[in-house]
């Protein structure tokens, strides 16, 4: 893994993907749970983002883990850091399947559909609720001088 990228420490460049993917593909992926139309349209974008996202939350972990063998972190972002890709593939997961059973029409056919929907849901916002707790437990550790930048 690439720690530094112009001289800088290469996690806290990384991490703004994630930041900013994770929660664009959550908000895509809300929609699509109650606009099927939008699924069959704009699925394709929000399953790219979500797998880009999902890509971004694993290089964030290993440049966190390069970064904290060198700094230190504290205890609450570490283990938010490490569930991270979790929440970031368990989103592209379910996008993937709805869209994947919105494009043949599927959400009268599928019996579930309605249950998948809410799951959809239900992660999307898990996955924003995460991103947002590690990202906040990261800026704690640098703005409160627990870590220096």
């Amino acid at each position: 893994m690439v720690e530094t990228v112009f001289g800088l420490p290469a996690h806290p460049l990384v991490v703004h993907a994630a930041v900013v993917l994770v929660p664009l593909a959550a908000i895509g992926a809300i929609v699509m749970a109650f606009a099927p139309k939008f699924s069959v349209r704009f699925g394709p974008a929000v399953v790219v983002i979500a797998a880009i996202a999902v890509v971004a939350s694993i290089l964030s972990r290993q440049s966190g883990e390069s970064l904290a063998l060198l700094r230190g972190v504290s205890a609450d972002h570490q283990s938010s850091g490490s569930l991270m890709p979790f929440f970031a593939l368990a989103l592209f997961a379910v996008a993937l399947a709805l869209w994947l059973i919105d494009r043949r029409g599927g959400r009268r056919r599928v019996l579930g559909t309605q249950i998948l929907a809410v799951v959809v849901v239900a992660i999307a916002v898990l996955s924003t609720g995460w991103t947002i707790r590690t990202g906040h437990t990261g800026a704690q550790m640098v703005w409160q001088g627990i870590y220096p930048a």
